[in-house]
């Protein structure tokens, strides 16, 4: 079962990969029809990370964002980044950089 995980709250998506895409694709469409009350733009960023379970590029863009962000909490906010039950490191790649490799600290 495909599912989607955001830090401790994780979401099932249907089975069927056309739905999973149609979903994702009406959820980003309304996001721009935020400002009209029921919608949100809350919508965007959310159909957007169901469609990266079926777009490879999307998903590259979705990975490297949530790295990013990892890095960010951690180093800027760390009492939120325990609070949240984050995954200690950088990122979630064991401190490793982007060659693999252990970074020099």
């Amino acid at each position: 079962m495909k599912e989607i995980r955001i830090w401790k709250w994780t979401f099932r998506l249907p089975e069927h990969r056309l739905a999973r895409i149609a979903i994702g694709v009406l959820l980003v469409i309304l996001g721009f029809f935020g400002f009209l009350p029921v919608l949100g733009f809350w919508m965007i960023p959310l159909g957007l990370a169901i469609i990266s379970y079926e777009v490879p590029f999307v998903r590259r863009l979705r990975r490297r964002f949530i790295v990013w962000l990892y890095r960010f909490i951690h180093r800027h906010f760390p009492a939120l980044a325990r609070r949240l039950g984050m995954p200690p490191g950088n990122g979630g790649n064991g401190g490793n950089g982007r060659n693999g490799r252990k970074q020099d600290s």
